[in-house]
């Protein structure tokens, strides 16, 4: 059964060269006989092949004359064919061989196992046989190996002067052999270079060792030098001593282009990756391709990527206009340049510009006087700064990326000699294509950042209330472009009885998401605001929200390390009451305000940090504490005072700095800190609300305790009437007492002792009537013949606003009335 062939070993052949004299060849199948003989193997013993072929190759052996090695397989195995089956691809040895007249001939034989002709297995004899007698003369063969060797070979003798030289370093010189004979290295090709081989040809004189240097010389005649890979090798006589240097050298300029290209795409590849910025990315594609391999490099993008927009459909109309983003020269000011970098150029039709982004394919252009004069009439400017600085080739390159052209890239050579070759053209399309993705990533990211920017700012308050508890000043600035828009926000909120509620927070993330999540944390704030719970309460109520947030985005309920709390937030809330100018606040895993007197140092709220949001762990701490009438409240995100170029500590020592100087006013107070702690790279949102704190005093306040009699409703409004004659708000007294009859009336009836009204004289007119019962009225439709259930409905309808505020002894109800309307 024959061996399927190794379609990976390599295929015998019977007679490689059937006429080659000195070589005998035969080949042997597996079972030992031979299948081919060729004309060497005859002259070698004799037989033709129609005498052996057929028959076993072990009948020509006599014996083995020495021992052979099996390359793979430990040599002879002493049966079958001989040495050539041993298992092993190759085999080599002596064999001892019948001649045909009978005489024993002993052979260096080499045997190849692999495929024969027919597709079977089997193995290629090789050895040398008696061929024809040379006709060449001694040396004849080594003078013309060596005029012919495929380098630049030459022999220098001790003095370092040329004896001998080949073929190519007579074409490499531009002359002969004879004319070089007897000249130094340096004479013939000028000195610079040439002086560092000749000193290592003394050290290979020297030292009597081998050397190896890569170098570049120029050969007379030639525009550019060319990088060399030379070898050095010293050459003895027959005595030993040093007769010459023998000089190899071989051109590598080919592989040197090729090595810098690459360099030079990896360059770019990470320069150009490195940032998000449309007029970075181009500056630095500019930077890496002059001088390296442009004299002068213009980057145009279309008009749609500076502006965010979407890109245009369909083609490309002519006339294009297009936006200078870059360029660069290797000449100082940048003459080729027709626009200036953020200038507008439009290119006509026909135009090499216009040409290659309607085709979508880099062209390479020669300047010749009829092109020139063909560019004149379409771009007569363009056509004058290319004849004035002597550009003799250019290369115009479309930038396109996932479908999307972009714009176009202008590589151009005036004092660099060599032309722009094809490889040349694609390397350019390499540095474009590179560059393009980079700018799609940019506009993508661009477009992504807009939006997120437009949302968030869009949930953010724009502009602060006009309070008279608080004078307010905010500033925002979002994150760097490299990280996106974050999630941080501030707010400043009314509440009832003239008060303010402050909040801070930040979300964590990066983005569209984390945009959304704060303006649903800000929703949720002001509306339990709006129920006037107390800040550690509120912030429990905002805790259980994130949590089922979070359980929102994660169906799967996994509750990995990395998935919990992954829609975290901090938050700090903050109360500011002006009658009693008490502050209240509660911080969910967010910094402490600063808090400075009129004439204080700033300093931090000694206020206790809960969890962030999210994690439903511990209760939130509220602290109360009495400020001084101007006091100074700064509520700011992280971002402002962490970062990595700030040492742990030092922001926040530099806030409590600038906020204990004095300023003119809360928004120049707010560029003080700023400027001291500026945005320069930031990695995060930066939040800054201040306020400075505002009394009412006690013209502006009453208060008085109510007896549980119904006969204290008609005391109650001759009171009020001559305290908003005191304050002379005539227009409001009708309403005013109708209001307080009501509520006084509701409190007496249905509520419990004591009972207490408070009048606010605030922008508007606050009545506010409190009793110990926690139970809160509601508004209910009164039939026709009911006699009550229609005083809170007429109530509702003469205030501003109203609602119901809890305390931890009772309720209070709150009526407010804009007597701007009066």
């Amino acid at each position: 059964m024959t061996t399927p062939p190794d379609p990976t070993a390599p295929r015998v052949r019977p007679d490689p060269t059937p006429g080659a004299p000195g070589l005998a060849t035969a080949t042997v199948d597996d079972h030992g006989v031979l299948t081919g003989w060729s004309e060497g193997a005859r002259r070698l013993l004799g037989y033709r092949a129609e005498e052996v072929v057929g028959r076993a190759a072990a009948e020509l052996r006599a014996g083995t004359a020495d021992g052979g090695a099996d390359e793979t397989a430990g040599g002879d195995t002493g049966g079958g064919a001989g040495p050539c089956l041993a298992d092993g691809p190759r085999w080599s040895g002596r064999v001892a061989v019948c001649h045909r007249d009978g005489h024993q001939v002993e052979v260096e034989l080499l045997a190849h196992r692999g495929p024969l002709d027919d597709g079977s297995m089997g193995w290629l004899l090789v050895s040398a046989a008696p061929g024809e007698p040379s006709a060449q003369e001694p040396g004849a063969l080594e003078d013309r190996a060596f005029a012919h060797y495929p380098c630049v070979l030459a022999l220098f003798d001790t003095d370092l002067r040329l004896a001998r030289a080949n073929a190519d370093m007579q074409a490499a010189t531009a002359r002969s052999e004879e004319q070089m004979r007897g000249l130094r290295l340096t004479e013939l090709v000028g000195h610079g270079e040439s002086d560092r081989v000749e000193q290592a040809m003394r050290r290979v004189l020297e030292s009597g060792e081998r050397l190896e240097l890569e170098t570049d010389l120029r050969a007379p005649g030639e525009s550019r030098a060319h990088a060399w890979s030379v070898s050095l090798a010293p050459l003895r006589n027959e005595t030993g001593a040093f007769h010459g240097v023998c000089f190899a050298a071989r051109d590598t300029t080919a592989e040197q282009d090729a090595r810098q290209r690459l360099l030079l795409l990896n360059e770019a590849g990470a320069r150009l990756g490195s940032t998000l910025d449309l007029d970075r990315i181009t500056q630095e594609l500019v930077e890496v391709a002059v001088p390296r391999f442009a004299d002068f490099i213009g980057v145009d993008l279309l008009t749609f990527l500076h502006r965010g927009d979407e890109p245009p459909t369909g083609p490309l109309r002519q006339p294009i206009t297009l936006r200078r983003a870059a360029h660069r020269s290797i000449l100082e000011g940048t003459p080729e340049a027709v626009p200036d970098i953020g200038e507008l150029a439009t290119h006509p039709e026909g135009s090499p510009t216009a040409k290659a982004l309607i085709e979508g394919r880099a062209e390479r252009h020669r300047m010749t006087e009829s092109l020139l004069k063909s560019w004149e009439v379409t771009d007569p400017a363009r056509a004058a700064r290319i004849r004035a600085q002597g550009t003799h080739t250019a290369i115009v390159v479309p930038m396109r990326a996932r479908g999307v052209t972009l714009g176009v890239v202008l590589f151009a050579r005036h004092r660099t000699p060599a032309p722009f070759t094809d490889d040349d053209v694609l390397l350019a399309e390499e540095l474009t294509a590179r560059a393009a993705v980079c700018v799609d990533n940019a506009r993508r990211y661009l477009r992504e950042r807009s939006t997120a920017e437009t949302l968030q700012r869009s949930l953010l308050p724009q502009r602060l209330p006009e309070l008279t508890a608080l004078d307010l000043a905010s500033r925002y600035l979002p994150s760097g472009a490299r990280t996106g828009v974050g999630g941080d926000w501030f707010d400043a909120i009314p509440l009832s009885s003239a008060r303010v509620a402050m909040v801070v927070g930040d979300v964590a993330g990066r983005g569209i998401q984390a945009a959304a999540s704060m303006g649903r944390l800000r929703a949720a704030v002001r509306t339990l605001a709006d129920m006037d719970l107390p800040p550690g309460e509120l912030l429990t109520h905002l805790d259980d929200l994130v949590i089922r947030l979070t359980s929102d985005e994660n169906p799967e309920n996994d509750e990995s390390p990395e998935n919990v709390g992954a829609f975290g937030a901090t938050c700090l809330y903050v109360v500011y009451d002006p009658v009693s100018r008490r502050c209240t606040a509660a911080a969910a895993g967010h910094p402490a305000p600063l808090v400075a007197g009129p004439e204080g140092t700033a300093e931090p709220l000694a206020l206790p940090t809960g969890p962030p949001l999210g994690l439903g762990e511990l209760p939130f701490e509220t602290m109360e504490t009495e400020l001084p009438e101007g006091s100074l409240l700064a509520l700011y995100t992280d971002g402002l005072i962490s970062g990595h170029d700030r040492e742990s500590g030092e922001g926040l020592e530099t806030l409590r700095a600038v906020l204990s100087r004095p300023a003119p006013s809360l928004d120049a107070l707010c560029d003080n800190v700023l400027r001291v702690l500026p945005p320069t790279h930031p990695d995060d949102d930066i939040a800054l609300l201040l306020a400075r704190t505002r009394a009412l005093h006690s013209d502006r306040v009453v208060t008085w305790d109510i007896p549980a009699n119904a006969a204290a409703v008609a005391e109650t409004r001759r009171r009020t009437a001559e305290q908003l004659l005191a304050w002379e708000l005539d227009n409001a007294l009708f309403t005013t007492e109708l209001i307080v009859s009501e509520l006084v009336t509701n409190a007496i009836r249905y509520g419990y002792p004591p009972i207490r009204l408070r009048l606010i004289h605030d922008r508007g007119l606050i009545c506010e009537v409190s009793d110990a019962s926690s139970t809160a009225p509601h508004m209910r439709r009164a039939r026709v013949f009911d006699e009550g259930g229609r005083g809170l409905m007429l109530v509702a309808q003469m205030a501003t606003r109203w609602g119901t505020r809890q305390g931890t002894d009772g309720k209070t109800i709150w009526v407010e009335q804009d007597l701007s309307t009066d």
